[in-house]
């Protein structure tokens, strides 16, 4: 399966690395990453770590500007994508069919072929306009993943607290691996 990880500026990088750590180690699983600019800053700033360091023999990193990547085309090679932390910008940008980077023309393109597209969106509250474009999005056939973390597990640091959210991802993702679920502690 190739999953194809956006990571915004938007607040919430932990989730996008905790996502990442443990999806590597998914047997047949190839990551294709794409940073925007602001969220190579932010993920450098809330990890302390520069956001390269995320690349091994199956995490590769993508140029966000470069839309000659072949998973920008409908014979794309993405199974599915996330989006997380998902800023309201780049919400805005793939509800409205804006593709003008790497980031929201993959997808567009996941969209467009029924895969599976799932926006981590971290910014609140919500205005009308937000939700709107969630709407859009939702009746486009993506799913829309609030970075709302759980407390039922009742974590002990911010990674655990951060897994209940990207355990989430996974199951949206149709990955079957274990983790802790409410009722099984």
């Amino acid at each position: 399966m190739t999953i194809g990880i956006g990571i915004t500026g938007a607040s919430g990088s932990l989730y996008a690395r905790r996502l990442i750590s443990i999806l590597k180690d998914v047997p047949s699983t190839t990551i294709r990453c794409m940073f925007s600019d602001t969220g190579k800053r932010v993920f450098e700033f809330e990890t302390d770590t520069p956001y390269e360091s995320i690349a091994e023999k199956n995490v590769r990193i993508d140029d966000n500007s470069d839309l000659s990547t072949p998973y920008v085309s409908g014979s794309s090679v993405l199974d599915a994508m996330v989006i997380v932390p998902c800023s309201m910008n780049t919400l805005a940008r793939i509800a409205s069919g804006i593709s003008g980077t790497l980031m929201t023309r993959a997808a567009d393109v996941v969209l467009k072929e029924r895969r599976r597209l799932i926006l981590a969106v971290r910014e609140s509250p919500y205005s009308l306009t937000h939700i709107r474009n969630m709407e859009a999005i939702t009746l486009a056939g993506g799913i829309i993943l609030p970075a709302s973390p759980g407390y039922y597990l009742k974590p002990d640091t911010i990674e655990e607290l951060a897994d209940t959210v990207v355990y989430r991802i996974i199951d949206q993702l149709g990955i079957t691996i274990p983790h802790p679920r409410y009722g099984e502690m």
